[in-house]
């Protein structure tokens, strides 16, 4: 008996030598979640609701009813709701408030974020055995309310919250990238819009736009202001462009392959047309929808959740009625390199849980985010702006499908714009796609549109783009957003990057050593 401890001990003692190795270097994970048999509710539990409405009122009250309605089914459980109007500022709070076990209950985020949160080990809880539980999970028995089943939420959008093999968000809402087109322009410049715009489309036209009369005014709209074609999220720009190219951008484990020929490429197309004046972003020229109802921009990219500030008769405007011209406002899918195989990404905020001593608390809470996939608010707040919602419950339903319906019949609830940058992403759910996450990959989002932004202001301050500056360009942004550290991350914890060789050295030859003890040990055994 004492020989057999005496083994066990030495294979436990190398296994965690082993384990001292660098694959092992800096791994945390999330632990699971005990689900009560029963919800107790002889006691009163307050929680914490952190979400983002962009300063829209009606999402606001959204809110405040989904709140009220699930407290008239819940008496004993208080949601007290804090509005921010920005998801960084949700992302760096959580961060901060980890540190001192201050997290909020619910919280509206993204899967990017998700990723650092699970660095601090413990703080999200895992959905899994939640989602599937028969009583309290979704369509559960117990619950209140009619909650959609699993099989009821869009399999792609709860992809998206599926870290590590383990879900830690559900799917809220959904949007898309979208362009909005000044139809009435183009057509007079005489082309014809295609039904899948391609990039060669969008150059081509935005050229042609750039020309002026000898005043200096531009003759397609007779201004002396126009950028032909605006991006609103540089950094989705450069992720479509390569997933349509089939270009390297990250692998799921977190390695960085954005810095390639193909980026490369497309950053000198970008820096030729920012040359000319054709083109402009966001961050460097204003808000694409300003310049869009101004006469002063054709093609506008901007997520489908902004529809509602796009056009001449939209119902949320950013400038003065005065100076807002009429056109008609086609919508459109983004430009694609291959029209047959259209590829554009899939955004939209997703709702986690955080951990709490009190099990009672975080099945509350629980209860709370599943709450928000009824129909009652999903179909009310997809409504607000050209999100989707994530549940073919809700998408399938009479109330949604007559909403579709009414496309124009105000410039409102019914904003025709709105409804079709909604039916885009309806009709194409099946053509996104998502980024790899994982503690980092908010960084080399960052990064891909400050490529794209670098490049457009260098060549607008007249610098030269040559291969001297592409090089220095991918050291700058690499070391800027601290990809050259190989600082990866999985979605179940942090890679804290490669050991000293030293270090490296010492832990071979410890394991080495155990290896050789076991060895030793079990030719004694054979011997006996």
């Amino acid at each position: 008996m004492r020989g057999v401890w005496k083994k066990r001990s030495v294979l436990a003692a190398a296994a965690a030598a082993l384990c001292l190795l660098p694959g092992c270097h800096g791994s945390r994970q999330s632990a699971d979640f005990t689900i009560p048999e029963e919800f107790n509710t002889a006691e009163n539990y307050e929680i914490t609701f952190w979400a983002k409405n962009d300063t829209n009122i009606t999402q606001t009250e959204i809110y405040k009813k989904a709140i009220e309605d699930f407290q008239e089914l819940y008496p004993n459980i208080t949601v007290n709701l804090r509005l921010y109007t920005d998801y960084g500022d949700i992302y760096n709070d959580v961060i901060t408030n980890i540190s001192t076990n201050t997290t909020p209950n619910v919280c509206i985020t993204y899967p990017d974020h998700i990723a650092t949160y699970l660095t601090g080990n413990n703080t999200v809880v895992p959905l899994d055995e939640l989602m599937a539980d028969e009583a309290y999970g979704l369509g559960g028995s117990r619950l209140e309310f009619d909650s959609p089943g699993q099989e009821e939420v869009i399999s792609q959008f709860l992809e998206e919250c599926s870290l590590n093999g383990h879900y830690y968000a559900l799917p809220f809402m959904r949007s898309t990238e979208a362009c909005y087109i000044n139809k009435t322009y183009v057509e007079a410049m005489g082309y014809t819009i295609p039904e899948t715009l391609t990039w060669e489309f969008i150059w081509e036209v935005s050229e042609a736009a750039v020309e002026q009369d000898a005043q200096g005014n531009y003759l397609v709209n007779g201004q002396n202001v126009l950028i032909p074609f605006i991006y609103k999220s540089t950094d989705n720009m450069m992720i479509q462009m390569l997933k349509q190219k089939g270009a390297g951008y990250s692998t799921e484990e977190g390695e960085i392959q954005i810095f390639n020929d193909t980026t490369e490429e497309l950053l000198y197309t970008i820096a030729e047309h920012a040359e000319s004046g054709a083109f402009s972003t966001f961050k460097i020229s204003g808000y694409p929808a300003n310049f869009l109802n101004a006469g002063q921009c054709l093609f506008a990219i901007d997520s489908t959740a902004g529809a509602t500030w796009m056009g001449t008769d939209a119902p949320l405007l950013d400038i003065s009625q005065e100076n807002v011209v009429d056109f008609e406002t086609e919508v459109r899918m983004i430009p694609q390199f291959d029209p047959e195989n259209p590829q554009m990404i899939s955004q939209g905020p997703s709702v986690c849980i955080f951990n709490k001593e009190d099990l009672q608390e975080v099945l509350a809470s629980w209860l709370f985010a599943q709450y928000l996939l009824t129909n009652e608010v999903q179909i009310a707040y997809s409504q607000t702006e050209g999100y989707i919602p994530v549940t073919s419950k809700a998408q399938e339903s009479p109330e949604y499908q007559d909403y579709l319906g009414r496309a124009g019949e105000d410039n409102d609830t019914y904003y025709d714009v709105k409804i079709q940058a909604s039916r885009l992403l309806l009709e194409h759910t099946d053509d996104t796609f998502t980024t790899p996450v994982f503690n980092g990959s908010t960084s080399l989002r960052n990064a891909a549109g400050q490529l794209i932004e670098d490049v457009t202001k260098s060549v607008r301050r007249q610098q030269q783009v040559d291969d001297t500056y592409m090089k220095k360009l991918y050291e700058d942004v690499s070391s800027l957003y601290h990809l050259d550290e190989t600082e990866t991350a999985s979605a179940g914890g942090r890679d804290l990057g490669p050991l000293p060789r030293t270090a490296v050295i010492l832990l071979a030859a410890l394991a080495g050593a155990w290896v050789l003890i076991i060895l030793y040990v079990i030719w004694q055994r054979r011997r006996g």
